[in-house]
């Protein structure tokens, strides 16, 4: 008997009066049961709330439980979605989530089918459906999944005329893969054709900070770079086309937040908003037209190599149509590094962009992996000197420099991984031992409690320095960041 209202904090989007088609379950970093969470926000699932629109658009009634915004612990979810009774469960299974994705589906209820997609997926579906723990999966999604879930949820339809859908055969006992001629539009779904984002299927999402209310948006989908270490890279990703929304779509998306939701700040978190000049000159012109600038201001991603080859007038544009802030994937100060890491930037660019985008105000986030492949200790150094020089750059100027750093992990699928492998000192199990690691002294030390839930790691010395030389490193960088954040506030 299915529970008339199941977990209804938990659940997000769902009619509770009528069955439940699906939850789709964003599982948490780690079992919060081992130590609660200290943080107090996590990015939203916007491609898992796609999903779900879209499948709601259908007359499906389906639900998000955004286990990692909520701190769950597992046993709570698996409690949570069994009380819910939903027909399919579906997981976003990412290489550090994996385990817990697996423990949890492993505990849920025979009658629920599960459903799974994501980073992880893509990278390694054979082992995905030979484990055990997956045994109830009926469908393993490859790439982009908002019209094959919704074909999925339909019992009239089969799943063997949907392409990338993958499912143990119970004759064979192998992998196989569905697909019919004329379902390939079913891979990249016109992305102006699909509903605007439903935030009720979000949990922190539009949400305040600093004095306005803010929403996270999907700009495009894909990425033309092919950085070693990344799950977006081009290389790991061969089924995914390139494309960008329209502009009258992005407006139109921003204008119904700001009428419905008082939004007046967005972060734009694909990797192309700002990722070529073709785009950024669309995108502005459009923006100019709708007077986006006289009442909004947003933040976007944004590629190093692109920015500098920007003339100064580019640049003026992009802040008087409201750009607050750049998140920019430096990674490391060093020269080798950024070579083998096929990053297509220098340091010295790295500094041009960051002053000149200081210059008119724009505000600059800096991402840095420290314990690269390779990485000796010299490299480390020019890392650490190289944000340094950039707080020193930027503190005259009108806009700061923050810097963000995270330990190397290795992901199934990205030129970095086949690298490891290649090596053959490593076996995949090895490289895929995720553990969390408490950077936050038990959530007392405030420097390190926004990022506490990205502090994880497979436990391995990829390069020179010691990992209690990284995480040190780590440490007395945020502790620095955080203190420069204070003082500026």
């Amino acid at each position: 008997m299915q529970n008339s209202n199941p977990a209804p904090d938990l659940l997000q989007g769902h009619d509770p009066a009528r069955a439940l088609d699906a939850v789709f379950v964003n599982a948490p970093l780690r079992d919060y049961a081992d130590r609660p969470r200290v943080n107090d926000y996590t990015l939203p699932v916007l491609g898992m709330a796609y999903i779900a629109t879209v499948a709601a658009a259908r007359g499906f009634n389906v639900a998000v439980l955004d286990a990692e915004a909520h701190g769950l612990p597992i046993r709570e979810i698996v409690t949570a979605l069994n009380d819910a009774a939903p027909r399919w469960v579906g997981f976003n299974l990412l290489a550090p989530t994996y385990q817990t994705s697996a423990h949890i589906a492993d505990r849920l209820d025979h009658h629920i089918k599960l459903m799974v997609g994501g980073h992880q997926a893509k990278a390694m579906p054979a082992s995905i459906l030979a484990d055990p723990r997956m045994r109830r999966c009926e469908a393993l999604v490859l790439g982009e999944a908002e019209t094959r879930v919704a074909v999925l949820l339909d019992d009239h339809r089969s799943r063997a005329e949907l392409p990338g859908v993958m499912w143990t055969d119970p004759v064979l006992h192998r992998p196989v893969t569905g697909g019919r001629p004329g379902s390939g539009h079913h891979l990249a779904p016109d992305i102006d054709a699909l509903p605007l984002v439903n935030r009720a299927f979000l949990t922190q999402d539009p949400y305040p900070a600093g004095g306005r209310i803010e929403a996270n948006m999907v700009g495009a989908r894909g990425c033309p770079y092919d950085c070693s270490f990344c799950g977006a890279a081009v290389s790991a990703n061969p089924d995914i086309t390139i494309r960008t929304r329209a502009p009258g779509s992005i407006i139109a998306e921003m204008t119904r937040l700001r009428d419905q939701d008082g939004v007046t700040a967005f972060r734009f978190v694909d990797d192309l908003f700002l990722g070529a000049r073709r785009i950024i000159e669309q995108m502005m012109r459009a923006f100019i037209a709708a007077s986006i600038g006289a009442w909004a201001v947003w933040d976007a991603t944004g590629r190093i190599n692109v920015l500098h080859r920007l003339p100064d007038t580019a640049l003026d544009q992009l802040a008087a149509n409201g750009l607050r802030e750049v998140a920019l994937g430096i990674e490391s100060g060093s020269q080798r590094l950024l070579a083998h890491i096929d990053k297509r930037i220098t340091p010295a660019m790295v500094s041009s962009v960051v002053r000149r985008l200081a210059e008119r105000g724009i505000a600059v986030k800096g991402y840095f992996i420290l314990g690269l492949p390779t990485e000796t200790r010299a490299d480390l150094a020019q890392t650490v000197g190289l944000i340094r020089d950039l707080w020193d750059l930027t503190d005259p100027l009108p806009g700061r420099f923050r810097a963000s750093v995270f330990e190397f992990r290795p992901y199934p699928g990205t030129p970095e991984w086949d690298r490891l492998i290649a090596t053959g000192r490593y076996h995949p199990e090895q490289l895929m031992n995720y553990a969390a690691v408490d950077l936050s002294d038990a959530g007392v030390d405030e420097a390190m409690r926004s990022r506490d839930e990205f502090n994880f790691s497979v436990g391995i010395q990829f390069g020179e320095a010691t990992l209690a030389e990284i995480r040190a490193t780590l440490v007395e960088l945020a502790h620095q960041q955080h203190a420069r954040t204070q003082a500026a506030a």
